[in-house]
């Protein structure tokens, strides 16, 4: 999972306990399942497949009436959202290494070559493509006439969505080792937040790209260059007021919007990103126990503990009574964010749940390392 290794330190970083950076099943032993009384149910209203992922982690996105979602081979697929029945398939022309982004009447895929694909929601048919610098490996974010995107190189991309015309970038240097599970973008009122390899969470001006303020999720500390690894990674979790992120050997925390002050820190070690409802944000450590904490004070209520080395997704908050995370061998895991109690598990095609489920209503949306695309109502 590094951007760029030697095999010694892949093996050195797999033996430090960290088995996320194993190739396939973890190294140490996974938590064996636990039994429980169920307190909820997870129903598969319908699925469909897009094609593998590996060694990419492809997300679905909606726009409210249907799902998109993107392989690696360069499939991209339209299904209703309510029947899961096939509305366009296409293919990009070329294999693809991140995506989707929704919005604006576009479907957005990127490429390992750098190139990010826009086709129209309504037909599939291409509307445009940019050549930005380098690989992309996270989703890309539609909202409002604009379109942000990263590359692996450590710029940030702001594109008008009807032409794909650059309104500015943004760049700052890499350390020296970063891990290849990068930072989502989230778009706030006026600025672009996003988490950065060596710890740092940054608002960037709409209108401009200028840093508006610079926050420190994690401080890279130790030392080796291993060590020193601290990392923004995943997804990001937004308020009316604050945005919340969680970082590789740092801290889990919640900053303001406005001027970028730590409204809460917690140290933290996480390998993915963060969830928030009305009460909670939720995090997973590298270890794999799952965490609830005060979205406002940062008080941790519980943690769930019997996931360890399962190798969790994201997590994502589900209705307005649940938190979900998919496994290394496709489980989805429901949690009652009352108490970090399981309430319902279901098992998806048995492949690794890498990418971020997408919350619904009443349920969610899982794409798996296969391909497979999942639909789940809650009951």
């Amino acid at each position: 999972m590094l951007k760029s290794a030697p095999l010694v330190l892949l093996l050195a970083l797999t033996l430090s306990g960290c088995g996320w950076f194993s190739a396939s099943a973890p190294l140490t032993k996974p938590a064996e399942l636990v039994d429980f009384k169920p307190s909820a149910t997870l129903v598969k209203s319908w699925d469909a497949n897009v094609g593998a992922g590996d060694p990419y982690a492809f997300s679905p996105d909606t726009d409210g009436e249907a799902v998109y979602a993107a392989g690696r081979e360069g499939k991209l697929v339209k299904l209703d959202l309510a029947s899961g029945r096939e509305l366009w398939r296409i293919d990009a022309g070329q294999p693809l290494s991140a995506g989707v982004g929704v919005g604006d009447g576009m479907v957005l895929a990127g490429t390992s070559k750098g190139f990010l694909l826009a086709f129209n929601s309504a037909d599939g048919t291409p509307a445009w493509k940019t050549k930005l610098s380098a690989e992309i490996l996270t989703p890309p974010v539609v909202a409002n006439g604009v379109v942000a995107v990263r590359s692996n190189d450590g710029k940030v991309f702001l594109l008008d969505s009807a032409s794909g015309k650059q309104r500015w970038s943004y760049s700052r240097i890499l350390p020296t080792l970063t891990l290849r599970e990068q930072g989502h973008l989230l778009f706030g009122h006026n600025a672009l937040f996003v988490g950065h390899a060596g710890g740092k969470l940054t608002a960037l001006a709409l209108n401009n790209g200028a840093p508006l303020w610079e926050s420190n999720v994690a401080v890279p500390r130790g030392a080796t260059e291993l060590e020193r690894i601290a990392d923004v990674v995943g997804p990001l979790a937004s308020d009316d007021r604050l945005v919340c992120a969680a970082a590789f050997q740092g801290r889990v925390g919640c900053f303001d919007q406005i001027s970028g002050n730590a409204a809460w820190v917690r140290d933290f070690s996480a390998l993915r990103g963060v969830a928030m409802d009305a009460r909670y944000v939720y995090a997973a450590d590298e270890s794999g126990h799952v965490a609830a904490f005060d979205r406002l004070r940062g008080n941790n209520p519980w943690k769930q503990d019997k996931l360890r080395d399962r190798k969790l997704s994201s997590p994502v908050a589900v209705a307005e009574n649940f938190v979900a995370l998919g496994d290394y061998q496709g489980q989805i895991h429901l949690i009652n964010s009352e108490d970090g109690a399981f309430a319902a598990r279901v098992v998806s095609d048995g492949s690794p749940i890498n990418s971020v489920m997408l919350p619904l209503a009443s349920g969610l949306v899982v794409q798996t390392a296969n391909g497979g695309i999942f639909a789940y109502r809650l009951q």
